[in-house]
């Protein structure tokens, strides 16, 4: 593409609608305004100019500003919908089949759909986060695409302009200084620089400047937002985040979710109420107890080295510990917090093999409701096979029992029963509160339940975070951009003293126009000048007065 070649001799890029040296207007549309466009000092952007190849056209479509507020209005409105329900970080069940049945039992159908769409769990979903990347994506491209052209204009800023340049600023005077001509320059140098302002001389010509840093604000901005969004992004990468719940009974060791190589025993569940007689909201609630302190005791092992991942038989005890509500089991970069409980959970079930006729007893079994055995020898004539186990029974589907979860809330049986009047086997469905049922016939033996034993469990959750300091560093480097970006302003003076004595000044902000004029009120009283004219507020008023006469 071929290079702008100003009258001046310097070769600008294409795109440039203000040369880089003496600030002429290049462009057709920056020779016919009266205010010359300063919103980027007329640099060259690629994506204005560059519009041929499938790289052109993709940077183009993330630096768009109208692409970039898109993708934050998306991002706002997925967001907002994941506020509906409660996400399933906060739905304390463990399998898939009891997070589908929390949705529809508490909120109906659209519960139902809500989860089936994957919104119960969108801030982990592939879709938002394709589009948080997007956004990422938008932001990085947008401050390159604007912000190095710009540093690099205001980096070589010079100090002489072009007299087309000053007379198209907004705030321009011109005219002899009615006092001390000789020392004009020498007067404006000192009051500018009174002022906090950078002075740079060069001949006849002074350019004065105060609050550059002001111009990166956006860009500091953009980078918080960038290490924001990164932080987000690395959750998804493993040893990032960990954010894991796992319900762990009384005497039971179990492999931690997200903890490699580590193992927690539930030595002892511990609850604790308020010694108080339930009134008012309890009693509408159906509430008897309160809750006075919940804690699970706790021995954390971590399994020693070469030993089979998974086998709980080579461990060795890390620590032990009480964790509490808000007073969780920390260890290295994780926390154990204990998040819930259920009580009496059926643990065992005892049976007794009897007569149905004279009630006599052949023996007894007692099946580990976690891990049952398929078969239970009494004598050698006798013994019990456990043909189905249903821990959580809900009914027949086409003739066949199911189950709804894995967890024995209702557990349900079908034994086979072999004794010596019935070598060859009885077969009976047993399940609780429900009389047996014999589906191969009038059995003569049966399988009496005499007594259960039941163990408390604690909901925990492992959470690990490595992004929180990602995420604060991002915050504060945002904050940081929005308060240099809100509260100080680029503020520039270009004057020029021709050979008679005459002034030729020009001022620019990029905004708080009447902080700029305060300064030049003060630099026009201290070095004698014409009064400065703001040509804006100029064509304002010759709008509105040629509005009244058309009245």
């Amino acid at each position: 593409m071929e290079k702008i070649i100003c009258t001046c001799k310097h070769v600008n890029p294409v795109g440039t609608k203000l040369c880089e040296k003496c600030g002429r207007p290049l462009t057709t549309e920056e020779q016919e305004k009266s205010v010359v466009d300063m919103r980027y000092d007329g640099i060259a952007i690629r994506s204005k100019t560059h519009n041929k190849s499938i790289v052109d056209k993709i940077w183009n479509f993330f630096s768009s500003v109208k692409v970039g507020i898109a993708l934050i209005i998306i991002t706002l409105i997925a967001a907002s919908i994941g506020t509906i329900f409660p996400q399933e970080f906060y739905v304390n069940v463990a399998t898939e089949a009891e997070k589908a049945a929390y949705y529809k039992d508490i909120y109906g159908t659209i519960g139902s759909l809500y989860y089936n769409l994957g919104l119960s769990d969108l801030y982990s979903s592939w879709w938002f986060q394709i589009i948080v990347g997007m956004l990422g994506v938008s932001i990085i491209v947008a401050s390159i695409d604007r912000g190095i052209p710009l540093h690099r204009s205001l980096k070589n800023q010079r100090v002489k302009r072009h007299a087309s340049f000053m007379k198209r600023q907004r705030v321009i005077t011109e005219g002899q200084p009615s006092e001390q001509a000789d020392k004009t320059l020498d007067l404006i140098e000192q009051q500018m620089k009174q002022l906090k302002y950078k002075v740079r001389r060069e001949d006849n010509a002074l350019f004065a400047e105060k609050g550059r840093f002001a111009r990166y604000g956006p860009y500091i901005n953009h980078l918080g937002l960038i290490i924001f969004l990164g932080a987000v992004m690395l959750r998804l990468v493993p040893g990032f985040y960990v954010d894991e719940s796992m319900w762990l009974r009384e005497g039971e060791t179990r492999a931690i979710d997200g903890m490699d190589g580590y193992f927690l025993h539930n030595d002892k569940f511990i609850l604790e109420t308020y010694d108080n007689d339930p009134q008012g909201e309890q009693l509408r609630q159906g509430v008897n107890v309160v809750a006075k302190n919940y804690q699970t005791n706790v021995t954390l092992y971590k399994q020693k080295e070469g030993a089979i991942a998974g086998q709980t038989s080579d461990l060795e005890e890390v620590k032990s510990y009480e964790i509490r509500v808000n007073h969780p089991l920390k260890h290295e970069d994780y926390s154990i917090f204990q998040m819930d409980y259920r009580l009496n959970e059926l643990k065992v079930m005892h049976f007794d093999l009897q007569n149905k006729a004279s009630e006599k007893s052949l023996g007894a079994i007692s099946i580990d409701l976690t891990d049952p055995e398929k078969e239970y020898i009494i004598d050698d004539q006798t013994k019990v096979e456990l043909a189905l186990y249903l821990p959580d029974f809900s009914g027949f589907k086409d003739g066949v029992p199911q189950t709804a979860s894995p967890f024995p809330n209702n557990p349900a049986f079908i034994f086979r029963m072999f004794t010596p009047e019935t070598p060859e086997g009885e077969t009976s469905f047993v399940s609780i509160g429900q009389p047996a049922m014999e589906p191969l016939g009038n059995n003569q033996y049966k399988m009496k339940f005499a007594s259960v034993e039941t163990r408390n469990m604690s909901g925990l959750t492992i959470r690990k975070d490595k992004t929180i300091p990602i995420l604060f560093v991002g915050g504060i480097i945002f904050m940081l951009g929005v308060v240099i970006g809100s509260y100080w302003n680029h503020r520039r003076l270009w004057v020029e003293q021709l050979e008679d004595g005459t002034i030729r000044l020009a001022a620019h902000t990029n905004k708080n126009w009447f902080g700029m004029k305060k300064d030049l009120n003060a630099l026009t009283t201290h070095a004698h000048l014409p009064q400065y004219v703001d040509q804006v507020e100029e064509e304002q008023e010759q709008k509105e007065k040629e509005g009244d006469n058309t009245l």
